[in-house]
């Protein structure tokens, strides 16, 4: 763990954190709030994943439904209009809409092939953003001064690393550079996740064995073809069983950092608050370490 003690936390004047969990849970919300209160550097992966990773594959994806448009076809095609993503830290909608969902095209969906193609991406993406971590640690102070440092992690990094491997390189890395921090929801928050989701579907990143078996599952249940799939249906039928295939996974990073619950999240206001949060956390697991070994 990247903290022994509180005390070594609190006596930090380079302070460096990386929180994961599922989207929803406050990851955002404490980077926003140290970065605009404190001047922390925020390091966003899915904004990283967005723009240096797979910003061709974003253009591209829009350019194709361009050329669609005969208008619009004969501009791309003599250089008279410029087509690009305009992702922010605050929308990653470009990245949600590249990655897709499946089913029937009239529909909005995309061939199950194409949209396995593009979880690929999104897996060699995302491993590589979380690699180039360290860099911008480096890179926060040496060009732009930044002392504190905060990684907002994607709700699937626990997808793209194997916690109970003690020599996953991913892992590794971070936890020589930062503290890892879960945030872990309730029950109360799986619902209320559930609920928001149900609302509004938006397409995410699955673990390639998982989503392969949940779409076989939704096929033969609902005694559906791929092309007769309605995108949002398969999304809500998905994910709740996506938040307890993550939860274990989460649990198992945990043990390379520490944890704090939603709640008190929900209760963090300014810096110093969070600041106090986390102290309790090593507190916690330095607690928890020495009851394991008496």
């Amino acid at each position: 763990m990247y903290y022994p003690s509180a005390e070594a936390w609190h006596k930090d004047t380079a302070k460096r954190v990386l929180l994961f969990g599922m989207s929803g849970l406050g990851k955002t919300y404490l980077s926003n709030m140290l970065r605009d209160q404190a001047g922390w550097f925020h390091y966003s992966i899915d904004y990283r994943i967005g723009t240096r990773y797979m910003g061709e594959f974003i253009a591209d994806n829009f350019k194709r439904e361009a050329m669609k448009v005969p208008l619009l076809r004969e501009l791309l095609m003599t250089d008279s209009v410029y087509i690009a993503s305009n992702i922010t830290f605050e929308n990653l909608a470009p990245l949600s809409t590249y990655l897709g969902k499946p089913g029937n095209p009239d529909l909005g969906g995309v061939a199950f092939a194409d949209y396995c193609a593009r979880q690929a991406q999104h897996c060699d993406a995302e491993k590589a953003a979380l690699l180039d971590t360290e860099r911008f640690i480096k890179r926060a102070v040496d060009l732009y001064g930044y002392s504190n440092f905060i990684c907002d992690s994607g709700g699937s990094i626990c997808e793209v690393v194997d916690a109970d491997d003690p020599t996953d390189p991913i892992l590794t890395a971070l936890s020589r550079n930062l503290l890892l921090v879960w945030i872990e929801g309730s029950d109360a928050h799986r619902a209320a996740l559930i609920k928001r989701f149900d609302r509004a579907p938006k397409p995410m990143y699955y673990q390639p064995e998982f989503l392969l078996q949940v779409w076989q599952d939704y096929l033969a249940e609902q005694s559906l073809t791929e092309t007769q799939v309605n995108p949002d249906a398969f999304l809500r039928y998905g994910y709740a069983r996506l938040l307890d295939h993550r939860q274990p996974r989460y649990a198992a990073m945990a043990k390379w950092g520490v944890s704090i619950t939603a709640d008190e999240v929900a209760q963090v206001k300014t810096p110093d608050d969070f600041t106090a949060l986390i102290a309790t956390a090593i507190d916690r697991k330095t607690d928890e370490s020495a009851a394991t070994l008496t």
